[in-house]
């Protein structure tokens, strides 16, 4: 029966209080714990048969006959879904991760995310599982968290696109320890990558995946920058229809609060469209994102990712309104630099056509974000609705 453990080689700090091997002891086995302290948490879910990290109004998992544990979705499509699944199902990729990035004893890694998100709470299990030296960054500043990054000499970096993007806007030191940036959440634009070059020579690697599959595939420097990769070992991907539905042995086991007809036959459904192109995955965008436009579909993602690509714009998002004429049009929210407005429209009509390019831009000052660092797209849908769009 895999099981999490805390190697004896690990070692964890969060805001000056460091932990060792000796020093952690679970305290149950059905926990439910608050992510914050992060570093009290981890103490005492590492060993627990059955433990969730957050929402801590449900009700505690069942315990099973293997040890499980429960993470929480992203939250992008309405309240986050707690997912349950078999601690062996992470414990699968950590040998896989081991093998592809040199992951073990001694090495220095960090998360910069709540461990509530699940890829900080992987990032932060992996590492001490397999004997690294984890340093929890989740409450500091994004430059403060880039001069941790620096003092501790951490050598892999478990972020998401938006957590990058704060840092390397926030300046500071560059960081030339750190090895690997293993990106998830979304894609990476290329004005991002570009900062991240600047600060840091690590390589930088990013995953597609989803909380109720762990790793689909995998993107590097070398992927066209229109796909999101290769199969990760041991992954299969089928396409039926424009639907992805994907096979692995890192799946997990369903939702703890509610039923789906997600899971079938061994296989899940990650609710986006997309294509498999020469071994390489292609996404069109969510199903539940698809905005009919005078009954063409249309995916806001195919959009933002033009918007982030033009200079000048730092966040993007692309929402449906109610038209009269073609049933829906999209507006781009925006931040960033207004002044160019006009050019951007020019552009977007130049390279979308008149049908799938925004009918006009808002700018903000402010960006809302999810716990797990994607962007409130509720939020703006009901800022955007409250202004009358």
């Amino acid at each position: 029966m895999a099981q999490f453990r805390w190697h004896p080689a690990a070692q964890a700090s969060e805001g000056g209080e460091q932990v060792q091997a000796g020093d952690a002891r679970p305290i149950g086995q059905a926990l439910v714990l608050p992510d914050r302290p992060a570093l009290r948490a981890l103490q005492a879910a590492l060993g627990a048969q059955v433990f969730r990290i957050g929402a801590e109004d449900a009700p505690p998992p069942d315990p099973g006959a293997v040890p499980l544990f429960e993470t929480l979705s992203g939250g992008t499509s309405g309240a986050p879904k707690r997912i349950r699944r078999t601690q062996a199902s992470w414990i699968a990729s950590f040998a896989v991760n081991a093998r592809l990035f040199g992951l073990g004893p001694g090495c220095a890694a960090a998360v910069l995310g709540r461990l509530v998100h699940s890829l900080a709470l992987y990032g932060a299990i992996e590492t001490l599982h397999m004997g690294g030296r984890l340093h929890l960054l989740d409450r500091l500043r994004p430059d403060r968290q880039r001069a941790a990054l620096a003092q501790h000499r951490v050598q892999v970096l478990y972020a998401t696109p938006a957590q990058l993007r704060l840092m390397t806007e926030a300046g500071g030191a560059v960081l030339p320890d750190l090895r690997l940036i293993l990106v998830g959440g979304s894609k990476l634009d290329q004005a991002l990558r570009a900062s991240l070059v600047a600060m840091t020579p690590a390589r930088v690697v990013e995953f597609y995946g989803a909380a109720e599959t762990s790793f689909i595939t995998l993107a590097d420097d070398t992927t066209p920058p229109d796909s999101v990769g290769r199969p990760y070992p041991g992954v299969e991907i089928a396409v039926q229809d424009g639907e992805i539905r994907v096979r692995s042995p890192y799946l997990g086991l369903g939702y703890g609060d509610a039923d789906s007809d997600i899971w079938h036959d061994g296989w899940v459904s990650v609710g986006e469209h997309g294509r498999m192109a020469e071994g390489l995955l292609y996404l069109a965008g969510r199903a539940s994102r698809m905005v009919k436009i005078a009954d063409q579909a249309v995916y806001p993602e195919e959009i933002e990712a033009l918007l982030l690509a033009l200079p000048g714009i730092r966040r993007a998002a692309c929402l449906p309104a109610a038209d009269p004429l073609r049933g829906h049009v999209l507006v781009a929210v925006l931040m960033g630099d207004g002044a160019q407005a006009g050019d951007i429209l020019a552009q977007l009509r130049a390279r979308l056509g008149p049908l799938k390019a925004p009918r006009r831009l808002i700018w903000r000052s402010d960006w809302p974000v999810l716990p797990s660092g994607k962007t409130d797209l509720a939020a703006l849908a009901a800022d955007l609705a409250g202004a009358g769009a």
